[in-house]
């Protein structure tokens, strides 16, 4: 039979232990993956993603699509950053039903290095920033995509100036906005895939 003494270290070891539980609890349901959430919170059908790092500003003078010398490209810290984005999203299963990437070099190199499936180029996600795509018959092709919604949930990869554009939102390379296209709604997203 356990003492007066005994018993209350008991109960205060299970009170320990159920604060411990909840704040356990707690801390796994506010580290639900921040992409996978965004989506569902909002029922997005799209993922926009900014293309990884690309050194520089704009494009060369003689840029032409699918030359990628006269294109500004990723360098090795942005082919590092696709691979571990693609990683971070392989293994926190997200998976899309399309991807589409820009007809630019980098965001192709992007879309590839993310080893997320097949994908392919689309000209409604293409860079207006310097007038190479014009903008009014990027962003028709693009809203047109965006107004069919039997596409499942798409991976969009494309340039700074797209995603502000169609959400609002400006994001730094690799960033991703999670998008409804009927509704409009888009939350920017922040995930950690470097910590490895």
């Amino acid at each position: 039979m356990l003492s007066a003494t005994s018993k209350a270290s008991v109960i205060a070891l299970l009170k320990l232990f159920c604060v411990f539980f909840t704040v356990a609890l707690l801390g796994a349901q506010e580290n639900v993956e921040p992409v996978k959430s965004a989506i569902k919170k909002m029922d997005a059908n799209i993922v926009f993603m900014r293309h990884a790092i690309a050194p520089g500003f704009g494009d060369p003078i003689d840029f032409k699509i699918g030359d990628c010398s006269t294109q500004r490209n990723l360098d090795q810290a942005g082919q590092l950053q696709a691979q571990r984005i693609g990683e971070y999203m392989l293994t926190n299963g997200l998976d899309f039903d399309e991807i589409l990437s820009s007809e630019w070099c980098r965001c192709g190199e992007t879309a590839r290095l993310l080893d997320l499936g097949e994908w392919q180029a689309f000209s409604g996600l293409n860079s207006f920033f310097q007038s190479h795509a014009d903008i009014q018959e990027t962003l028709t092709k693009l809203e047109s995509y965006l107004a069919d919604n039997n596409h499942g949930l798409s991976l969009l990869v494309t340039h700074q100036v797209v995603i502000r554009a169609i959400t609002g939102h400006s994001v730094e390379s690799g960033g991703l906005v999670a998008y409804n296209s009927t509704t409009g709604q888009a939350v920017p997203v922040r995930v950690d895939y470097i910590g490895k």
